[in-house]
Protein backbone atom coordinates (compact mmCIF):
# COMPACT_ATOMS: atom_id res chain seq x y z
CA UNK A 1 0.00 0.00 0.00
CA UNK A 2 1.30 3.43 -0.99
CA UNK A 3 0.27 6.39 1.18
CA UNK A 4 1.09 10.03 0.42
CA UNK A 5 1.32 12.12 3.58
CA UNK A 6 1.19 15.91 3.25
CA UNK A 7 2.40 17.96 6.20
CA UNK A 8 4.11 21.29 6.98
CA UNK A 9 6.43 19.69 9.57
CA UNK A 10 8.33 16.45 10.07
CA UNK A 11 10.91 15.46 12.68
CA UNK A 12 13.91 15.71 12.53
CA UNK A 13 13.89 18.28 9.70
CA UNK A 14 11.39 20.93 10.79
CA UNK A 15 9.51 21.05 14.09
CA UNK A 16 7.50 23.56 16.10
CA UNK A 17 5.49 21.06 18.14
CA UNK A 18 4.02 17.60 18.40
CA UNK A 19 2.79 17.50 14.79
CA UNK A 20 6.36 16.95 13.58
CA UNK A 21 6.93 14.12 16.04
CA UNK A 22 3.82 12.35 14.75
CA UNK A 23 4.51 12.79 11.04
CA UNK A 24 8.13 11.73 11.55
CA UNK A 25 7.36 8.59 13.57
CA UNK A 26 4.23 7.30 11.80
CA UNK A 27 5.91 6.42 8.46
CA UNK A 28 8.49 4.30 10.26
CA UNK A 29 5.81 2.51 12.28
CA UNK A 30 3.74 1.88 9.14
CA UNK A 31 6.73 0.46 7.24
CA UNK A 32 6.84 -2.42 9.71
CA UNK A 33 3.26 -3.22 8.70
CA UNK A 34 3.84 -3.25 4.95
CA UNK A 35 2.72 0.32 4.24
CA UNK A 36 5.01 2.70 2.36
CA UNK A 37 4.38 6.32 3.31
CA UNK A 38 6.01 9.11 1.33
CA UNK A 39 5.74 12.57 2.81
CA UNK A 40 5.40 15.86 0.92
CA UNK A 41 6.91 18.75 2.89
CA UNK A 42 7.79 22.40 2.13
CA UNK A 43 11.41 23.18 1.29
CA UNK A 44 12.12 25.37 4.30
CA UNK A 45 15.80 26.36 4.69
CA UNK A 46 16.53 23.68 7.29
CA UNK A 47 14.97 21.07 5.02
CA UNK A 48 16.88 22.13 1.90
CA UNK A 49 20.14 22.22 3.87
CA UNK A 50 19.69 18.62 4.97
CA UNK A 51 20.26 17.06 1.58
CA UNK A 52 22.90 17.69 -1.07
CA UNK A 53 21.81 15.69 -4.08
CA UNK A 54 18.67 16.90 -5.80
CA UNK A 55 16.57 14.79 -8.11
CA UNK A 56 13.65 16.76 -9.50
CA UNK A 57 10.65 14.55 -10.23
CA UNK A 58 8.21 17.38 -10.98
CA UNK A 59 8.72 20.91 -12.33
CA UNK A 60 6.49 23.99 -12.13
CA UNK A 61 7.36 26.96 -14.39
CA UNK A 62 4.89 28.96 -12.28
CA UNK A 63 3.47 27.95 -8.88
CA UNK A 64 1.83 30.69 -6.84
CA UNK A 65 4.16 33.37 -8.14
CA UNK A 66 7.42 31.65 -8.99
CA UNK A 67 9.30 28.62 -10.23
CA UNK A 68 9.13 25.45 -8.18
CA UNK A 69 10.23 21.84 -8.29
CA UNK A 70 9.61 18.68 -6.33
CA UNK A 71 12.55 16.49 -5.31
CA UNK A 72 12.51 12.86 -4.21
CA UNK A 73 14.73 12.45 -1.14
CA UNK A 74 15.51 9.76 1.43
CA UNK A 75 16.60 11.05 4.83
CA UNK A 76 16.65 9.61 8.35
CA UNK A 77 14.67 6.56 7.28
CA UNK A 78 12.00 8.73 5.67
CA UNK A 79 10.93 8.86 2.02
CA UNK A 80 10.22 12.48 1.13
CA UNK A 81 8.95 14.69 -1.64
CA UNK A 82 10.36 18.16 -0.98
CA UNK A 83 8.69 21.18 -2.57
CA UNK A 84 11.50 23.56 -3.49
CA UNK A 85 9.83 26.94 -3.99
CA UNK A 86 12.27 29.62 -2.76
CA UNK A 87 9.82 32.48 -3.31
CA UNK A 88 7.51 30.83 -0.77
CA UNK A 89 9.68 28.98 1.73
CA UNK A 90 13.26 30.33 1.66
CA UNK A 91 12.83 32.84 4.48
CA UNK A 92 14.37 33.55 7.88
CA UNK A 93 12.43 32.90 11.07
CA UNK A 94 10.08 30.01 11.69
CA UNK A 95 8.00 28.07 9.18
CA UNK A 96 4.95 30.31 9.61
CA UNK A 97 6.32 33.72 10.54
CA UNK A 98 9.31 35.98 10.93
CA UNK A 99 11.85 36.00 13.74
CA UNK A 100 9.53 38.03 15.96
CA UNK A 101 6.71 35.51 15.56
CA UNK A 102 4.50 37.57 13.24
CA UNK A 103 2.78 35.35 10.66
CA UNK A 104 3.71 35.82 7.03
CA UNK A 105 0.80 37.60 5.29
CA UNK A 106 0.99 35.18 2.35
CA UNK A 107 0.68 32.00 4.39
CA UNK A 108 -2.48 31.23 2.46
CA UNK A 109 -0.45 31.27 -0.77
CA UNK A 110 2.41 29.21 0.67
CA UNK A 111 0.21 26.38 1.89
CA UNK A 112 -2.17 26.55 -1.03
CA UNK A 113 0.92 25.81 -3.14
CA UNK A 114 1.86 22.86 -0.92
CA UNK A 115 -1.68 21.54 -1.16
CA UNK A 116 -1.90 22.07 -4.91
CA UNK A 117 1.23 19.99 -5.38
CA UNK A 118 -0.20 17.34 -3.05
CA UNK A 119 -3.33 17.22 -5.20
CA UNK A 120 -1.25 16.98 -8.39
CA UNK A 121 0.84 14.08 -7.01
CA UNK A 122 -2.36 12.34 -5.93
CA UNK A 123 -3.55 12.68 -9.53
CA UNK A 124 -0.47 10.97 -10.95
CA UNK A 125 1.73 13.99 -11.79
CA UNK A 126 4.94 12.13 -10.84
CA UNK A 127 5.78 9.43 -13.38
CA UNK A 128 5.80 5.97 -11.83
CA UNK A 129 4.15 7.01 -8.57
CA UNK A 130 0.47 6.75 -7.72
CA UNK A 131 -0.61 6.80 -4.08
CA UNK A 132 -3.46 4.56 -2.97
CA UNK A 133 -4.35 6.92 -0.10
CA UNK A 134 -3.64 10.58 0.65
CA UNK A 135 -3.28 11.59 4.31
CA UNK A 136 -3.26 15.33 5.09
CA UNK A 137 -2.34 16.92 8.43
CA UNK A 138 -3.80 20.14 9.86
CA UNK A 139 -4.87 23.29 8.03
CA UNK A 140 -1.59 23.84 6.19
CA UNK A 141 -2.14 20.63 4.19
CA UNK A 142 -5.93 20.40 4.28
CA UNK A 143 -6.52 22.06 0.92
CA UNK A 144 -4.80 19.05 -0.69
CA UNK A 145 -8.13 17.27 -0.36
CA UNK A 146 -10.00 20.14 -2.02
CA UNK A 147 -7.59 20.12 -4.96
CA UNK A 148 -8.15 16.36 -5.20
CA UNK A 149 -11.92 16.72 -5.02
CA UNK A 150 -12.05 19.26 -7.81
CA UNK A 151 -9.24 17.75 -9.89
CA UNK A 152 -7.92 14.54 -11.35
CA UNK A 153 -7.63 12.73 -8.01
CA UNK A 154 -11.32 12.87 -7.08
CA UNK A 155 -11.44 9.06 -6.89
CA UNK A 156 -8.40 8.65 -4.61
CA UNK A 157 -9.33 7.95 -0.96
CA UNK A 158 -8.26 10.65 1.48
CA UNK A 159 -7.88 11.18 5.20
CA UNK A 160 -7.73 14.41 7.19
CA UNK A 161 -6.03 14.30 10.60
CA UNK A 162 -6.78 17.15 12.99
CA UNK A 163 -3.96 17.68 15.45
CA UNK A 164 -5.48 20.88 16.86
CA UNK A 165 -8.86 22.21 15.74
CA UNK A 166 -8.06 25.67 17.11
CA UNK A 167 -5.81 26.38 14.13
CA UNK A 168 -8.01 26.50 11.04
CA UNK A 169 -6.40 28.61 8.30
CA UNK A 170 -9.18 31.14 7.73
CA UNK A 171 -8.66 33.77 5.03
CA UNK A 172 -10.69 36.40 3.22
CA UNK A 173 -12.77 35.60 0.17
CA UNK A 174 -10.47 37.73 -1.98
CA UNK A 175 -7.88 34.96 -2.19
CA UNK A 176 -10.22 32.47 -3.86
CA UNK A 177 -9.53 33.67 -7.40
CA UNK A 178 -5.82 32.86 -6.97
CA UNK A 179 -6.28 29.31 -5.67
CA UNK A 180 -6.85 27.78 -9.10
CA UNK A 181 -10.05 26.04 -8.04
CA UNK A 182 -13.29 26.04 -10.08
CA UNK A 183 -15.97 28.57 -9.13
CA UNK A 184 -18.21 25.78 -7.82
CA UNK A 185 -15.71 25.20 -4.99
CA UNK A 186 -16.61 28.55 -3.38
CA UNK A 187 -19.71 27.11 -1.76
CA UNK A 188 -20.89 25.96 1.65
CA UNK A 189 -20.10 22.33 0.81
CA UNK A 190 -16.73 23.34 -0.61
CA UNK A 191 -14.08 25.75 0.70
CA UNK A 192 -16.33 28.65 1.73
CA UNK A 193 -16.34 29.34 5.46
CA UNK A 194 -18.22 32.25 7.05
CA UNK A 195 -17.91 34.25 3.85
CA UNK A 196 -14.20 33.57 3.41
CA UNK A 197 -12.03 30.58 2.62
CA UNK A 198 -11.43 27.95 5.31
CA UNK A 199 -8.48 25.66 4.64
CA UNK A 200 -9.19 23.17 7.43
CA UNK A 201 -12.92 23.35 6.80
CA UNK A 202 -12.30 22.48 3.14
CA UNK A 203 -10.29 19.43 4.15
CA UNK A 204 -12.92 18.26 6.63
CA UNK A 205 -15.57 18.64 3.95
CA UNK A 206 -13.66 16.73 1.28
CA UNK A 207 -12.00 13.97 3.31
CA UNK A 208 -13.23 10.40 2.98
CA UNK A 209 -12.33 9.94 6.66
CA UNK A 210 -11.48 12.35 9.49
CA UNK A 211 -9.22 11.41 12.39
CA UNK A 212 -8.13 13.16 15.55
CA UNK A 213 -5.23 12.16 17.73
CA UNK A 214 -7.20 10.68 20.62
CA UNK A 215 -10.65 9.09 21.08
CA UNK A 216 -11.75 11.59 23.74
CA UNK A 217 -10.80 14.58 21.57
CA UNK A 218 -12.80 13.08 18.70
CA UNK A 219 -15.87 13.27 20.91
CA UNK A 220 -15.02 16.65 22.45
CA UNK A 221 -14.84 18.44 19.08
CA UNK A 222 -18.45 17.48 18.41
CA UNK A 223 -19.44 19.93 21.17
CA UNK A 224 -19.79 23.70 20.91
CA UNK A 225 -17.19 24.10 23.69
CA UNK A 226 -14.40 22.33 21.81
CA UNK A 227 -15.69 22.46 18.21
CA UNK A 228 -14.27 25.92 17.52
CA UNK A 229 -17.15 26.76 15.17
CA UNK A 230 -16.76 23.54 13.19
CA UNK A 231 -18.83 21.28 15.44
CA UNK A 232 -21.80 21.43 13.05
CA UNK A 233 -19.72 20.11 10.15
CA UNK A 234 -17.97 17.56 12.36
CA UNK A 235 -21.28 16.22 13.65
CA UNK A 236 -22.53 15.99 10.07
CA UNK A 237 -19.46 13.87 9.30
CA UNK A 238 -19.58 11.92 12.58
CA UNK A 239 -19.90 8.53 10.85
CA UNK A 240 -16.51 9.21 9.22
CA UNK A 241 -14.83 10.45 12.43
CA UNK A 242 -12.23 8.36 14.27
CA UNK A 243 -9.97 8.97 17.26
CA UNK A 244 -6.56 7.27 17.19
CA UNK A 245 -4.23 8.14 20.04
CA UNK A 246 -0.68 9.16 19.15
CA UNK A 247 2.35 7.11 20.04
CA UNK A 248 5.93 8.25 20.53
CA UNK A 249 9.20 7.18 18.96
CA UNK A 250 10.41 4.75 21.62
CA UNK A 251 13.80 4.61 19.94
CA UNK A 252 14.43 8.29 20.57
CA UNK A 253 12.59 8.36 23.90
CA UNK A 254 14.19 5.47 25.80
CA UNK A 255 15.69 6.09 29.26
CA UNK A 256 17.92 3.04 28.87
CA UNK A 257 19.72 4.42 25.79
CA UNK A 258 19.02 8.18 25.81
CA UNK A 259 22.30 10.00 25.16
CA UNK A 260 20.88 13.27 26.51
CA UNK A 261 20.67 11.81 30.02
CA UNK A 262 23.45 12.07 32.56
CA UNK A 263 22.53 8.59 33.77
CA UNK A 264 20.59 5.90 31.88
CA UNK A 265 18.16 3.68 33.79
CA UNK A 266 15.27 1.21 33.55
CA UNK A 267 12.15 0.48 35.56
CA UNK A 268 14.29 -1.91 37.57
CA UNK A 269 17.02 0.65 38.27
CA UNK A 270 15.07 3.77 39.25
CA UNK A 271 17.76 4.85 41.71
CA UNK A 272 19.96 5.56 38.67
CA UNK A 273 17.70 8.56 37.97
CA UNK A 274 19.46 10.42 40.80
CA UNK A 275 22.24 12.03 38.67
CA UNK A 276 19.60 13.34 36.26
CA UNK A 277 17.71 14.81 39.21
CA UNK A 278 20.88 16.55 40.37
CA UNK A 279 21.40 17.93 36.85
CA UNK A 280 17.89 19.42 36.91
CA UNK A 281 18.55 20.98 40.32
CA UNK A 282 21.75 22.54 38.99
CA UNK A 283 20.26 23.80 35.73
CA UNK A 284 17.23 25.39 37.41
CA UNK A 285 19.05 26.52 40.60
CA UNK A 286 16.75 24.47 42.81
CA UNK A 287 17.36 23.57 46.43
CA UNK A 288 18.77 20.10 46.99
CA UNK A 289 16.33 18.15 49.15
CA UNK A 290 13.95 15.20 49.01
CA UNK A 291 10.85 17.13 47.98
CA UNK A 292 9.35 16.24 44.57
CA UNK A 293 10.46 18.17 41.49
CA UNK A 294 7.53 18.83 39.17
CA UNK A 295 8.42 19.94 35.67
CA UNK A 296 6.66 21.85 32.92
CA UNK A 297 7.78 21.42 29.30
CA UNK A 298 5.31 23.42 27.26
CA UNK A 299 4.35 26.36 25.15
CA UNK A 300 3.37 29.04 27.63
CA UNK A 301 -0.14 29.73 26.36
CA UNK A 302 -3.77 29.90 27.45
CA UNK A 303 -4.56 26.60 25.71
CA UNK A 304 -1.86 24.86 27.73
CA UNK A 305 -3.37 26.20 30.98
CA UNK A 306 -0.24 28.08 31.91
CA UNK A 307 -2.28 30.98 33.31
CA UNK A 308 -3.97 28.51 35.68
CA UNK A 309 -0.56 27.29 36.79
CA UNK A 310 0.68 30.86 37.28
CA UNK A 311 -2.43 31.72 39.33
CA UNK A 312 -1.77 29.00 41.94
CA UNK A 313 2.01 28.72 41.72
CA UNK A 314 2.51 30.12 45.23
CA UNK A 315 0.13 27.48 46.53
CA UNK A 316 2.06 24.75 44.69
CA UNK A 317 5.25 25.86 46.43
CA UNK A 318 3.35 25.78 49.73
CA UNK A 319 2.58 22.07 49.18
CA UNK A 320 6.33 21.44 49.38
CA UNK A 321 6.90 20.74 45.70
CA UNK A 322 9.59 22.36 43.58
CA UNK A 323 9.00 23.48 39.98
CA UNK A 324 11.28 23.35 36.92
CA UNK A 325 9.73 25.15 33.96
CA UNK A 326 10.95 25.07 30.34
CA UNK A 327 8.98 26.92 27.69
CA UNK A 328 8.17 30.11 25.85
CA UNK A 329 5.10 31.83 24.50
CA UNK A 330 2.89 34.59 25.85
CA UNK A 331 5.07 37.40 27.17
CA UNK A 332 2.75 38.03 30.10
CA UNK A 333 2.93 34.39 31.19
CA UNK A 334 6.69 34.31 30.79
CA UNK A 335 6.89 37.38 33.03
CA UNK A 336 4.54 35.92 35.64
CA UNK A 337 6.53 32.69 35.90
CA UNK A 338 9.87 34.52 36.05
CA UNK A 339 8.46 36.74 38.82
CA UNK A 340 7.36 33.64 40.72
CA UNK A 341 10.86 32.21 40.38
CA UNK A 342 12.25 35.43 41.82
CA UNK A 343 9.83 35.20 44.77
CA UNK A 344 10.67 31.57 45.45
CA UNK A 345 14.38 31.20 44.81
CA UNK A 346 15.43 27.61 45.12
CA UNK A 347 11.87 26.36 44.79
CA UNK A 348 11.04 27.48 41.24
CA UNK A 349 13.38 27.62 38.26
CA UNK A 350 12.44 28.90 34.80
CA UNK A 351 14.26 28.57 31.47
CA UNK A 352 12.57 30.57 28.71
CA UNK A 353 12.94 28.91 25.31
CA UNK A 354 13.14 25.34 24.11
CA UNK A 355 16.00 22.89 24.47
CA UNK A 356 15.45 19.34 23.19
CA UNK A 357 18.29 17.86 25.24
CA UNK A 358 17.18 19.62 28.41
CA UNK A 359 13.63 18.34 27.93
CA UNK A 360 14.99 14.78 27.97
CA UNK A 361 16.99 15.43 31.15
CA UNK A 362 13.86 16.88 32.81
CA UNK A 363 11.82 13.79 31.97
CA UNK A 364 14.67 11.63 33.25
CA UNK A 365 15.30 13.58 36.44
CA UNK A 366 12.06 15.18 37.60
CA UNK A 367 9.58 13.27 39.71
CA UNK A 368 6.47 14.47 37.89
CA UNK A 369 5.29 16.53 34.93
CA UNK A 370 2.21 18.73 35.03
CA UNK A 371 0.03 19.28 31.94
CA UNK A 372 -2.93 21.55 32.86
CA UNK A 373 -4.19 22.09 29.29
CA UNK A 374 -7.67 23.50 28.74
CA UNK A 375 -7.91 21.19 25.74
CA UNK A 376 -5.33 18.73 24.48
CA UNK A 377 -5.98 16.73 21.29
CA UNK A 378 -3.45 14.12 22.41
CA UNK A 379 -0.40 15.49 24.14
CA UNK A 380 3.03 13.91 23.95
CA UNK A 381 4.83 15.19 27.05
CA UNK A 382 2.69 13.00 29.33
CA UNK A 383 3.61 10.00 27.15
CA UNK A 384 7.30 10.87 27.51
CA UNK A 385 6.67 11.16 31.25
CA UNK A 386 5.15 7.68 31.43
CA UNK A 387 8.07 6.26 29.48
CA UNK A 388 10.62 7.93 31.79
CA UNK A 389 9.00 7.35 35.17
CA UNK A 390 8.17 11.05 35.42
CA UNK A 391 4.64 10.78 36.81
CA UNK A 392 2.07 12.84 34.85
CA UNK A 393 -0.38 15.26 36.51
CA UNK A 394 -2.95 16.08 33.83
CA UNK A 395 -6.23 17.85 33.21
CA UNK A 396 -9.01 15.38 32.42
CA UNK A 397 -9.40 16.30 28.76
CA UNK A 398 -8.62 14.89 25.31
CA UNK A 399 -5.68 12.55 25.01
CA UNK A 400 -4.58 13.34 28.56
CA UNK A 401 -7.68 11.56 29.86
CA UNK A 402 -7.09 8.65 27.49
CA UNK A 403 -3.47 7.95 28.42
CA UNK A 404 -3.13 8.49 32.20
CA UNK A 405 -4.79 6.26 34.82
CA UNK A 406 -5.69 8.33 37.88
CA UNK A 407 -4.15 7.33 41.21
CA UNK A 408 -7.46 7.02 43.03
CA UNK A 409 -7.65 4.63 45.97
CA UNK A 410 -8.95 1.70 43.91
CA UNK A 411 -6.37 2.11 41.13
CA UNK A 412 -3.52 2.41 43.62
CA UNK A 413 -4.71 -0.69 45.50
CA UNK A 414 -4.92 -2.61 42.24
CA UNK A 415 -1.46 -1.42 41.22
CA UNK A 416 -2.63 0.04 37.89
CA UNK A 417 -2.40 3.81 38.52
CA UNK A 418 0.07 5.80 36.41
CA UNK A 419 -0.55 9.44 37.37
CA UNK A 420 -3.03 12.05 38.54
CA UNK A 421 -6.01 13.52 36.71
CA UNK A 422 -7.91 16.62 37.81
CA UNK A 423 -11.18 18.28 36.88
CA UNK A 424 -12.63 20.81 36.48
CA UNK A 425 -9.68 22.59 34.96
CA UNK A 426 -9.19 25.36 37.48
CA UNK A 427 -6.68 26.41 40.08
CA UNK A 428 -8.42 24.70 42.98
CA UNK A 429 -8.51 21.31 41.23
CA UNK A 430 -4.88 21.66 40.13
CA UNK A 431 -3.79 22.46 43.69
CA UNK A 432 -5.70 19.44 45.00
CA UNK A 433 -3.93 17.22 42.47
CA UNK A 434 -0.56 18.62 43.54
CA UNK A 435 -1.34 17.86 47.18
CA UNK A 436 -2.24 14.30 46.19
CA UNK A 437 1.07 14.08 44.34
CA UNK A 438 3.10 15.31 47.32
CA UNK A 439 1.31 12.83 49.62
CA UNK A 440 1.97 9.95 47.23
CA UNK A 441 5.61 10.95 46.84
CA UNK A 442 6.01 10.67 50.61
CA UNK A 443 5.31 6.93 50.30
CA UNK A 444 8.21 5.31 48.38
CA UNK A 445 6.23 2.13 47.71
CA UNK A 446 3.30 4.02 46.20
CA UNK A 447 5.53 6.32 44.18
CA UNK A 448 7.66 3.54 42.73
CA UNK A 449 4.49 1.67 41.78
CA UNK A 450 3.26 4.74 39.85
CA UNK A 451 6.61 5.05 38.10
CA UNK A 452 6.95 1.40 37.17
CA UNK A 453 3.36 1.06 36.05
CA UNK A 454 3.77 4.11 33.79
CA UNK A 455 6.98 2.72 32.34
CA UNK A 456 5.14 -0.54 31.52
CA UNK A 457 2.50 1.31 29.48
CA UNK A 458 2.64 0.76 25.72
CA UNK A 459 3.19 4.30 24.42
CA UNK A 460 4.73 3.13 21.13
CA UNK A 461 3.20 3.59 17.70
CA UNK A 462 2.53 -0.12 17.21
CA UNK A 463 -1.17 -0.32 18.15
CA UNK A 464 -1.99 3.09 16.71
CA UNK A 465 -0.21 2.32 13.43
CA UNK A 466 -2.29 -0.86 13.14
CA UNK A 467 -5.46 1.22 13.55
CA UNK A 468 -4.34 3.54 10.74
CA UNK A 469 -3.69 0.52 8.52
CA UNK A 470 -7.17 -0.82 9.25
CA UNK A 471 -8.69 2.54 8.37
CA UNK A 472 -6.64 2.81 5.17
CA UNK A 473 -7.88 -0.63 4.14
CA UNK A 474 -11.48 0.31 4.82
CA UNK A 475 -11.12 3.40 2.61
CA UNK A 476 -9.62 1.32 -0.18
CA UNK A 477 -12.55 -1.08 0.04
CA UNK A 478 -14.92 1.87 -0.44
CA UNK A 479 -12.98 2.89 -3.53
CA UNK A 480 -13.34 -0.62 -5.00
CA UNK A 481 -17.01 -0.68 -4.08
Amino acid sequence: MQVLSVTPEIFPLIKTGGLADVTGALPIALAAKGVTMRTLIPGFPTVMAAFKKKRAVLQYPLLQGGKASVHSVKLAGLELFVLDAPHLFDRPGGPYGNATGVDWPDNWRRFAALSQVGGDIAGGAISGYQPDIVHAHDWQSAMTLAYMRYGKAVGVPSMMTVHNLAFQGQFGAGIFGELGLPAVAMALDGVEYYGGVGFLKAGLQAAWAITTVSPTYAQEIRSAEFGMGLDGLINMRSSDLYGIVNGIDTGIWDPETDKHLVSAYTAGTLKARAPNRAAVEDRFSLDRDDSPIVCVVSRLTWQKGMDILALVIDGIVATGARLAILGSGDAGLEGALLAAAARHRGRIGVVVGYDEGLSHIMQGGCDAIVVPSRFEPCGLTQLYGLRYGCVPVVARTGGLADTVIDANEAAVSAGVATGFQFAPNNGGALLHAMRRLVDAHASPAVWESLQRQGMKADVSWDKSAEKYVELYRSLLSKRVA
